[in-house]
């Protein structure tokens, strides 16, 4: 169910999805937090259906704050509520705000909130020069961006990097999941010899290639040449990483989009499921954690700065 509300208040806003939940037997205690998406008008469909899919994992409220024209001289809030089929296991309320009524983004979310639920606030793109002190950003415990929406992914991290306050995440590094895993899947196995090299190949717009090194960098303490390669197809993102030790290299390289292939000494080559992870997959596994992520503020404050200034990246292979 859609219920459009144009030229509206909060107050409103409120009181409509009392009545709805009284009408429709919507159970909003069964909500486990507040996701806050702030995004420019046009492009929240996207990060809704993420959320509309995450919130089967994580029922939860999604607030979207959308603003319209910062320059209109009408200020008014127009606003939508999405409960049932149109919202997954969530209620989706989008906010757009005109001139002046967007000039105040906490005073639009904050009589929405869940009571006593923790706050996720979540910027698709463009995301404010300081987040953890930005109007929204103050009142939710867990913030996410993702830098590879920026038009310059390396300068979007450092800002992120430069102002990190403990619940700051990043997409980039949550897409390093299942890398993170394999890689140490690898090295908990004989023989258990010392890494001497890295090398860390990706697109050149790939923040998450960045960031592999960096944490590779950091946990290995080896210097990690960082190569911008050309996938197969154009795909972007990581393309693959060597660890040399002195038996011989151990390569993961993913060729396409889903599927890496592992080398290792004296071992057949091993095929490997590793997906490149989508919207969904990202929220609901931030979502799973309310908590800070101190391995990520560590990478972010202490090994990123460090790996910027020491590594320039080299031009490397083709991927085709």
């Amino acid at each position: 169910m859609i219920v459009d509300l144009p030229d509206t208040t909060i107050s409103a806003v409120s009181k409509t999805l009392v009545t709805l939940r009284e009408d429709g037997g919507a159970v909003a205690l069964g909500r486990v937090l507040t996701l806050v998406i702030v995004s420019s008008d046009g492009e929240e469909e996207e990060a809704i259906e993420a959320a509309n899919d995450a919130s089967r994992e994580h029922p939860m409220r999604v607030i979207v704050v959308c603003r319209v024209d910062a320059s209109s001289a009408d200020p008014r809030l127009d606003a939508e509520i999405r409960v049932g089929g149109d919202a997954g296991a969530s209620e989706v309320i989008i906010l757009r705000a005109h001139g002046d009524a967007a000039s105040n983004e906490e005073s639009l979310v904050t009589g929405l909130l869940l009571p006593d639920a923790p706050v996720v606030a979540w910027w698709p793109s463009k995301p404010p020069q300081d987040v953890a002190n930005s109007p929204i950003g103050a009142i939710a415990q867990r913030r996410i961006t993702d830098s590879s929406t920026d038009e310059d992914p390396e300068a979007a991290l450092l800002r992120l990097a430069e102002h990190y306050k403990p619940g700051d995440t990043d997409f980039a590094w949550t897409r390093l999941t299942l890398w993170r895993a394999q890689l140490a899947a690898v090295l908990d196995q004989p023989p258990y010899e010392q890494v001497t090299a890295v090398s860390v190949s990706g697109a050149s717009d790939s923040p998450s290639t960045i960031l592999l090194a960096t944490w590779l960098q950091l946990a290995l303490d080896v210097p990690v040449e960082h190569e911008l390669t050309t996938g197969r197809s154009g795909i972007g993102g990581i393309h693959g990483v060597t660890l040399t030790r002195a038996s011989g290299e151990i390569s993961l390289e993913r060729p396409e989009s889903t599927i890496a292939s592992l080398q290792q000494p004296n071992q057949p080559t091993h095929d490997i499921a590793l997906p490149r992870r989508t919207l969904r997959d990202c929220l609901a596994e931030e979502l799973r954690r309310l908590d800070p992520d101190v391995l990520f503020g560590e990478v972010m404050t202490r090994g990123l700065p460090q790996f910027l200034a020491q590594t320039t990246p080299v031009k490397g292979r083709s991927g085709e």
